[in-house]
């Protein structure tokens, strides 16, 4: 499913994020993955798109503090295959604190 810059894979629970993705989109997947699997990953290319998903992660913390869900994320860096290039991206590892 792609939603305004958001690409879901459901395989992996993994949400792209890019510099045009809107934040309460990105904040919304994010919560209601962790509602239902209790683990996310937020995946994100570019100084852009590592804003978006940084401010979305505060949104999705907001959002789940309603439904008494306290959540920690760990940043790590991957490397990402995109045709003949390799990049480095940011993904944010969220799991239930």
């Amino acid at each position: 499913m792609i939603l305004e810059g958001l690409v879901w894979e459901d395989f992996m629970d993994l949400i792209k994020v890019s510099a045009n993705s809107r934040t309460s989109a990105v904040a919304g997947a994010i919560a209601g993955v962790m509602r239902e699997h209790k683990h996310a990953e937020v995946q994100a290319i570019g100084a852009g798109a590592v804003n978006q998903a940084i401010k979305a992660l505060v949104l999705a913390v907001g959002y789940l503090k309603s439904d008494g869900i306290s959540i920690v994320c760990v940043p790590e860096f991957v490397d990402i295959a995109i045709g003949d290039k390799v990049r480095t991206a940011i993904k944010l590892v969220v799991d239930v604190r």
